[in-house]
């Protein structure tokens, strides 16, 4: 059988026999110049240093709906409820909050345009102790949405 020897100056090979199924040289990792070994000189590799890099926050101003969007949303609301021959709805003010603004404390001006959007008939379910209580729930009757209807705030002032 012919042994096939390869040129050794960037890479050492290992020789192989040469048959009709494997015609391929093996390759092995790369050895030392003598060169090297007789200096007995390091090169001198620069130490990578690893700076953080300051990471520029964006601050996105938050921009809180409008005490006019809630009172529409509550509107639409009530229209809907009134189209599908429902009596009543009942609107918590935390819930309208996270439907409308996830993650923004705008709950005082959620909680005014819900008892403004209240009419005369309509009730409170459980009445906030503040201005921002979340708990706020307000039952709004929708069988009659005519605006002869008095404000609640007319009728219980």
């Amino acid at each position: 059988m012919p042994v096939k020897k390869v040129n050794t100056n960037d890479t050492a090979t290992v020789e192989k026999n040469a048959t009709d199924s494997s015609k391929k040289a093996v390759k092995a990792p790369r050895k030392a110049k003598k060169a090297d070994k007789k200096c007995g000189v390091k090169k001198e590799t620069a130490k990578k240093t690893t700076t953080k890099k300051a990471v520029k926050k964006e601050v996105k101003e938050v921009v809180k709906k409008s005490y006019q969007e809630y009172v529409d949303v509550i509107n639409w609301k009530k229209w809907e409820a009134h189209n599908m021959n429902w009596l009543y709805i009942e609107i918590n003010a935390n819930d309208l909050l996270t439907e409308l603004e996830v993650g923004v404390d705008n709950m005082e001006t959620c909680c005014n345009a819900v008892k403004d959007c209240m009419l005369e008939g309509d009730y409170f379910i459980v009445e906030g102790k503040s201005e921002k209580d979340g708990n706020l729930s307000v039952r709004y009757y929708c069988d009659n949405l005519s605006e002869s209807r008095r404000k609640y705030s007319e009728v219980n002032a």
